[in-house]
C-alpha cells in the first residue's frame, strides 16, 4: 500500500485518479512495482492492470509514466550522457560513469540552467531556465536504474531548488525508489539555507561544498554566491552535518593551472580543514579544471604532475585528500561542462553522428 505520496507528485496524481476511477488502492501498488521492480515506462504496458484502466491513465497522463522523454545519448569510455526534453521543450543532460570495479555513479540535474553564474562552469553560462520538478529529477533515476549511487552534480543549484527534497524523500523511500541515503549525494557552491535544511532532513545524505579556494575573495570570483553566503558559514553548516550524521563531508576543489595550485594555496586549504570541529571526517576531492563552454577564458587545466603535487602537499599536511576521477571530457560530460547544447549554435536534438561544440565528433548519439 502507498498511502500518502508527497503531494503534487506524479504519484500523489495517480492516487488521486485512481481513487476518484473508484479503483482499489492496491492499484497504485501494482503501477509502482511495475515501473520500479520491471521498468515498465508506457502504461500500456502494465499489464497488471486492466486494458480498460491502461486507456484512461494514458488519456489522462499521456503515454508514458515520467515527463521527460530521452532525446539523445552519447557514449564514450566508461561514460552515457543522456540528453532529456520536457514535454514543454526544456533540456537537461544526465551522465552515468560506469567504474572498472563495476559500480556505478549517476550525475543527475536538479535546474534547467542555473542562476549562480559560476564562472568555471558552461550550465551558469545558460542562467536559470526553471527548477526541475520532483518527477523531473526522479524520472533521470528511473531511466538508468538499477545504480549503485547517485550524485546531484549535473546541471544546476540542487539546494536551490525546493523540489530536490521532496525527490531526495522519494529516491530514499522504500517503497518507491528504495536507495541508501549514505548513496546519495548532493552537491552546492554554497546554498546555505539548503545545507541547513539537508542537514536537519536528510543527515545521512552525503554533502559535498565546492571550495575552489580557501581565500574568500578569490573564491568569490569564482563562485558568485560566497559574497551572499560566506566560505565560513557554510564550513558551519558542514561542521553540524558531520556531527549530525557522523558522516564523512567532502570539499570538492577544482584545480586550475596557475590560478589556485600554488602551495600557498594548499597550505590555506589544509588550515582550513584542520580549524573544523571534526576535521578528520573531512575529504577533499581535487577535480581538474575542464574547458566549458561559456567559462571565464584565463582558466585552463592543470597538468597531471600539478595535481599529483596538489594533492601530496595536503596529505602532507594531514589531510584526507584525491584527485576525483572523472570521465567523458571529450563528449562535454566532466564536471562544469553541462549545457544541454544551450549554448551550441544550430544544434539539434536527436541527431546522429556528426560535428559537435568546437569541432569535436560526437560519439553514438542516437534517437530514443
Amino acid at each position: 500500500m502507498y498511502p500518502n505520496p508527497p503531494p503534487g507528485t506524479r504519484y500523489a496524481q495517480l492516487q488521486e485518479f485512481l481513487a476518484r476511477a473508484g479503483e482499489p488502492a492496491y492499484r497504485l501498488t501494482q503501477l509502482v512495482r511495475a515501473v520500479h521492480d520491471r521498468g515498465v515506462r508506457r502504461f500500456a504496458d502494465v499489464t497488471d492492470l486492466p486494458l480498460r484502466l491502461r486507456r484512461e491513465l494514458a488519456e489522462e497522463f499521456g503515454p508514458s509514466f515520467g515527463p521527460l522523454t530521452p532525446v539523445a545519448t552519447e557514449r564514450g569510455a566508461q561514460v552515457e550522457k543522456v540528453l532529456f526534453q520536457s514535454a514543454q521543450g526544456a533540456r537537461i543532460e544526465t551522465v552515468l560513469a560506469t567504474y572498472r570495479a563495476g559500480w556505478t555513479s549517476l550525475c543527475v540535474s536538479s535546474q534547467v540552467g542555473c542562476g549562480l553564474g559560476c564562472t568555471f562552469c558552461a550550465t551558469g553560462a545558460v542562467g536559470l531556465v526553471r527548477n526541475l520538478t520532483a518527477d523531473e529529477i526522479c524520472d533521470q533515476v528511473l531511466h538508468f536504474t538499477p545504480v549503485d549511487s547517485i550524485a546531484f552534480m549535473g546541471m544546476g543549484e540542487a539546494l536551490a531548488n525546493p523540489h530536490t527534497f521532496t525527490a531526495l524523500s522519494l529516491l530514499t523511500d522504500p517503497r518507491y525508489h528504495r536507495v541508501s541515503p549514505r548513496r546519495v549525494t548532493v552537491s552546492t557552491v554554497g546554498f546555505a539555507p539548503g545545507m541547513r535544511r539537508l542537514t536537519t532532513e536528510f543527515p545521512h545524505v552525503n554533502l559535498t561544498l565546492s571550495v575552489h579556494s580557501a581565500d574568500e575573495e578569490q573564491r568569490a570570483e569564482l563562485i558568485p554566491l560566497q559574497r551572499r553566503f560566506p566560505l565560513a558559514e557554510c564550513l558551519e553548516v558542514l561542521d553540524e552535518h558531520t556531527v549530525t550524521g557522523g558522516r564523512k563531508t567532502y570539499l570538492a576543489y577544482l584545480l586550475a593551472g596557475g590560478y589556485n595550485d600554488s602551495p600557498a594555496h594548499a597550505r590555506a586549504l589544509a588550515d582550513l580543514v584542520a580549524a573544523r570541529r571534526r576535521p578528520e571526517l573531512f575529504h577533499v576531492s581535487v577535480i581538474a579544471y575542464n574547458e566549458a563552454a561559456g567559462a571565464r577564458p584565463d582558466l585552463r587545466r592543470p597538468s597531471a604532475a600539478g595535481v599529483e603535487e596538489f594533492v601530496a602537499a595536503l596529505r602532507a599536511a594531514g589531510i584526507r585528500a584525491t584527485r576525483r576521477q572523472q570521465f567523458g571530457r571529450d563528449l562535454d560530460a566532466a564536471c562544469g561542462q553541462l549545457h544541454a547544447r544551450y549554448l551550441t549554435r544550430n544544434a539539434s536534438i536527436g541527431r546522429t553522428a556528426g560535428t559537435g561544440p568546437g569541432g569535436r565528433t560526437s560519439l553514438d548519439i542516437t534517437d530514443r
